[in-house]
């Protein structure tokens, strides 16, 4: 039986339990996990399991598990498979025929989700962006279109440079960045776009880990490209066409790089 457990303060009486059975703890970090067991009296083998030694760790775990021995897997913070190696060791215990029962801990996405005041009845977890510009650019221009909430993981000194990007890509939808979720210094400032990047631009890097969550684009019918067109042609007559871009996108709800391109293709044709 593989098990995979979120390690938190607030772990549930059921993980204790399961922690307790195990023949083998695989930890993300066998430190924070052994300060989890002694608070609750708890012995148990550890090994450690994280993204540096993943592939060598893992078929000693399959080992364990084709004997009939019970393997917990925790992570440090939050559920485990999310952003992490783990998925890899549930997929190959299940290609194994062993049983997966999950346990998980709070979730720094979902926690979010549930407290930046944006719809929930649909959403998309895109983890982090790349950390390149034009990389992380091509990666929002393929979300820009998802009507659904986004959320995002990031590390706090790319934030700001990384919400003018969604900004640039998405256009000034309503946002959320929360900081330190379930923890002491909990933090959530709520926002649009380019209010929360140039709030991160002049305060600096925040501490902790960091999620953004991203209303879904406006529900209004959609422009037409006629009315584009015309919209752009208006503006750049009387302003440069970067200029001329961005006034039109923020005019009409569009992401900016969408009418940036439209713009060019015009003065292209013109």
């Amino acid at each position: 039986m593989a098990t995979p457990i979120g390690n938190l303060k607030d772990v549930t009486l059921r993980a204790l339990e399961v922690l307790a059975a195990a023949d083998l703890i695989a930890c993300e970090d066998t430190r924070v996990t052994a300060r989890l067991l002694a608070r609750h009296g708890i012995e148990r083998p550890l090994a450690p399991y994280h993204e540096h030694n993943a592939a060598e760790a893992r078929p000693k775990l399959l080992a364990l598990l084709a004997a009939g021995k019970r393997v917990a897997l925790v992570s440090d913070a939050g559920t485990p498979l999310v952003s992490d190696p783990g998925y890899k060791l549930v997929r190959a215990a299940l290609d194994a025929g062993a049983a997966v029962f999950p346990l998980p801990g709070p979730s720094a996405a979902l926690a979010a989700l549930a407290v930046a005041g944006l719809p929930t009845d649909r959403f998309l977890f895109a983890g982090f962006l790349p950390a390149k510009a034009k990389a992380r650019a091509d990666a929002l221009a393929e979300l820009a279109g998802v009507k659904a909430t986004l959320v995002f993981y990031e590390a706090a000194p790319r934030l700001a440079e990384s919400l003018a990007a969604m900004r640039e890509a998405l256009g000034d939808r309503p946002a959320a960045v929360a900081r330190e979720l379930t923890k002491l210094h909990e933090e959530v400032a709520r926002g649009t776009l380019g209010a929360l990047a140039r709030r991160y631009g002049d305060a600096g890097p925040p501490r902790g880990e960091i999620v953004v969550v991203v209303g879904p684009p406006g529900e209004d019918a959609p422009v037409a490209e006629g009315d584009l067109d015309a919209a752009l042609r208006a503006a750049m007559a009387d302003m440069p066409l970067s200029e001329a871009a961005a006034a039109v996108a923020g005019a009409l709800g569009l992401p900016r790089r969408t009418v940036y391109a439209r713009a060019l293709a015009l003065r292209g044709g013109a």
